[in-house]
């Protein structure tokens, strides 16, 4: 199984390159980085975590810049977000990073698309609550269209885009994409649509969501099994195993959001799962 690692990253913790070097060099599989461009001081919405909320959600690198910092600087690590909050990009600008990072990374790069829990964070990039998640399905169809080997043009509900020369194109046509959330109905519907799978927090539920899943996959036409990633894993022996019966074969492990020191003691105990 793969052991890939998801840290929120600050202007407080642990720089890029010095973790993806130490990533790579310990033999973990990937870096995946959260996004949030702000978060508003009125804090009306609570937060699905607990409150307080956690001082890393307001002060969160850029996950492109970090992750094209940590692309640099190594040659294996594979490179994701978890997750982008595709509603809050201009489409264009954002399959451009997208295709760029996954070009000059070799194809090592995963887009993990998320609808947010912060509702003040989407008004402030215009995005209307209750149409989220069509409006990410649109701008995910629009950035296809982009990194089309011929230009192709795209009419969408919430945009659109002419025939254009849009270069560079991603490694493999498209990024790997999984859709992150909980399961349900929604979520799987448009995995199968335009994702490659899933990426559930946390991993539990996997035992009875996983055949929903895949019943969901086959109706919509999808040949083979859906990738499923569980995310900010906190990881034991037992739980591992349990997801290897599965058939899961990488699992994303929760860094503190912290220090160097920090960071690598927490390496260093994640070390016996590799």
């Amino acid at each position: 199984m793969r052991i890939s690692t998801t840290i929120f990253l600050t202007d407080e913790t642990i720089r890029p390159v010095r973790l993806a070097r130490e990533l790579e060099q310990r033999g973990f599989a990937g870096l995946y980085l959260p996004e949030h461009t702000h978060i508003p001081a009125s804090r009306d919405t609570p937060a699905p975590m607990g409150e307080p909320l956690p001082r890393e959600y307001g002060r969160t690198l850029d996950p492109f810049v970090a992750l094209g910092q940590a692309a640099a600087v190594t040659e294996r690590l594979t490179l994701g977000t978890g997750i982008t909050l595709v509603a809050q990009h201009d489409p264009i600008g954002l399959a451009k990073q997208v295709a760029t990072l996954d070009f000059l990374s070799g194809g090592r790069f995963t887009l993990g698309v998320g609808f947010g829990w912060n509702v003040e964070e989407a008004a402030d990039h215009g995005v209307e609550w209750s149409s989220r998640r069509a409006l990410a399905r649109d701008r995910i169809a629009l950035m296809r269209a982009l990194w089309a080997d011929e230009p192709t043009a795209y009419e969408g509900a919430f945009g659109s885009v002419r025939a254009s020369h849009a270069h560079p194109k991603p490694a493999k046509g498209a990024p790997r994409i999984l859709v992150g959330g909980g399961a349900g109905p929604t979520l799987f519907a448009h995995a199968a649509e335009y994702a490659d799978g899933w990426l559930p927090i946390g991993g539990r539920g996997l035992t009875d969501a996983l055949p929903e899943l895949r019943r969901v996959w086959t109706e919509a036409g999808r040949e083979g099994e859906p990738v499923v990633v569980p995310y900010g894993v906190r990881p034991s022996a037992g739980k591992l195993a349990h997801f290897q019966e599965l058939g899961i074969d990488e699992v994303v492990v929760q860094l503190p959001a912290a220090g160097e020191g920090e960071v690598l003691r927490a390496l260093d105990a994640y070390a016996e799962y590799l």
